[in-house]
């Protein structure tokens, strides 16, 4: 399967993604939220770092929902570049 180059936006979008995550994970170990949520410390590098600009939705919830995370609140704060790094819990 052959996969399309991303577009800027969505470039942009998965390094807000990254920071809202990193953010939010604050002192936990990168390691115990991965393993909380079913993912390896390693994808949830890459998403941390905007290297996975669009990680599957289970993924994402999975994260999230480690983190105490609202999927809405995610969703808004990634879709809104001039909030970047204000998410309100």
């Amino acid at each position: 399967m052959v996969r399309l180059p991303l577009s800027p936006d969505e470039i942009e979008r998965g390094r807000r993604l990254g920071t809202v995550l990193r953010q939010a994970r604050a002192g936990r170990s990168m390691l115990e939220v991965a393993l909380d949520a079913g993912v390896s410390p390693e994808t949830l590098r890459k998403i941390e770092a905007g290297r996975i600009a669009t990680p599957a939705f289970p993924t994402i919830a999975a994260i999230a929902g480690v983190l105490n995370l609202s999927l809405d609140a995610v969703w808004a704060e990634v879709n809104t570049p001039a909030a970047a790094g204000q998410l309100a819990s």
